[in-house]
Order: C-alpha cells, then sequence, then structure tokens
C-alpha cells in the first residue's frame, strides 16, 4: 500500500554551511596557534674586527696529577707539602706572567681534592684562568 501516490518523492539534501563554518573556525585556530619559525629568528650579522698580532704568546703552565695525587709542574716534580707551597711553585713557574693559564692535567683517577688543592693554589697565587686537559673518546 502506497499512501503517497501522486506526491513527488523529495531528495534528500546536505546542507553544507554548518560545515564550512566549522572548517573555518578551525582554521582559524590553527593560523593563530601555529608559530612560525622564520620570525622568531634573529637575523644577526656580527662585526669584523681586525687587532694586532700579539707580540707574546702566553705559555699555559700544565700541572699534571697523577692517581696517588703526586704533582709536577711543567714535567718537574713537586713534593706536595701544602697548598701554600704549590702557590709559591705556581708563582716561580709563572716567571714575568701576570696571569698566565693553568692547565690541570688529572689523571682519571685522581683524587678530587688533588685537583681542588691546585685550583686554591692557583686562586691563592692571584692567577684566575685554570682549564682542564681531557682527551677525546676512541670509537
Amino acid at each position: 500500500m502506497n499512501f503517497q501516490r501522486g506526491r513527488a518523492r523529495e531528495e534528500p539534501e546536505i546542507n553544507l554551511i554548518p560545515m564550512i563554518d566549522v572548517l573555518l573556525v578551525i582554521l582559524i585556530f590553527l593560523m593563530v596557534t601555529t608559530s612560525y619559525a622564520k620570525y622568531s629568528e634573529l637575523q644577526i650579522n656580527l662585526p669584523q674586527a681586525g687587532g694586532a698580532p700579539v707580540a707574546s704568546q702566553v705559555q699555559p703552565i700544565n700541572v699534571a696529577i697523577d692517581a696517588t695525587a703526586h704533582y709536577a709542574i711543567n714535567n718537574k716534580e713537586l713534593n706536595f707539602t701544602d697548598v701554600a707551597a704549590l702557590s709559591v711553585s705556581l708563582k716561580i713557574a709563572a716567571g714575568t706572567q701576570a696571569d698566565p693559564t693553568i692547565v690541570i692535567n688529572a689523571d682519571a683517577k685522581t683524587p678530587h681534592q688533588a685537583v681542588i688543592n691546585v685550583m686554591e693554589a692557583a686562586r691563592e697565587a692571584g692567577f684566575g684562568r685554570v682549564t682542564f686537559a681531557t682527551q677525546t673518546e676512541s670509537h
């Protein structure tokens, strides 16, 4: 029994307006929250400078410490008694240099206190530039 004989059948239609509204909201949300990396970078052109070459090369003072806390300054063994004596030895090794670089060459198993002794002696001697020598890992 077909009760709708004379009526034409209506085709279903899809209303696209709400879908377009939702897509526009998502698009606006993505545009607002996206960070643009090229705008956040700073373009810096570093200045150039020319200088006179250094007249005399500063020789670093090499302090070697082995695993048993024996000290050597510039390959000359030193009998460590206290930090003050080590400070005097550093001043003698520096000679006329005002603030030489102290390079600590410590064995990997050197006690921590031995390295601190050298750093403290450098501070007492008035030397502020202390660095450590390392070696790169070979694979």
